[in-house]
């Protein structure tokens, strides 16, 4: 494991929605023997309600303080020893204060996924808020592109099978 993990030893996955940052995660630090957020998930159950609902009620300049937070919180932890993956939401890097924290602080992983596999995967998903408008989600994507591609490591994402994108990344190497 490189220099860098070892002093911070975390690992965050950054990229558009429905990329697969969740599952792979999950896969990846079970490979790993390492803990699993997924930056959502916790936000959703400290706000005790749908990221939908959050956007929805306060607007999404309220979400992304909530997620600056608990991002910033789990840098803590990691940094103090506790080794993870970390999934984030597919806007937190595009924040460039989040970005330079979590570049500064372990190793940040773009799952590049092609558009047309990330449409079909949130097409029918009402918890996706951003989604909604076919044209404005497209050029969301090509937008936070830029975002992404200041992660460490890109990992392109032509597969469904999380184990084969976690094989990729373990094979990276900047993350031996």
């Amino acid at each position: 494991m490189n220099l860098k993990l070892k002093q911070t030893p975390g690992i965050y996955l950054v990229g558009f929605m429905g990329c697969g940052k969740s599952t792979v995660g999950r896969h990846l630090a079970h490979r790993l023997g390492w803990s699993f957020f997924d930056i959502d998930a916790e936000i959703e159950r400290g706000e005790n309600m749908p990221i939908a609902e959050i956007f929805a009620a306060r607007g999404e300049a309220e979400f992304r303080r909530i997620e600056a937070e608990m991002v910033g919180q789990h840098v803590h932890w990691i940094a103090r020893g506790r080794p993870a993956v970390v999934a984030l939401g597919g806007g937190a890097f595009a924040v460039p204060a989040t970005q330079q924290l979590l570049r500064e602080n372990g190793v940040t992983v773009w799952l590049d996924c092609p558009f047309e596999t990330v449409a079909r995967r949130v097409a029918q998903d009402p918890n996706r808020p951003l989604s909604r408008d076919p044209e404005q989600f497209q050029a969301l994507y090509l937008t936070r592109r830029d975002s992404y591609s200041l992660a460490d490591v890109r990992i392109p994402v032509a597969e469904e099978d999380a184990a084969t994108v976690v094989e990729a990344l373990l094979a990276h190497p900047m993350l031996r």
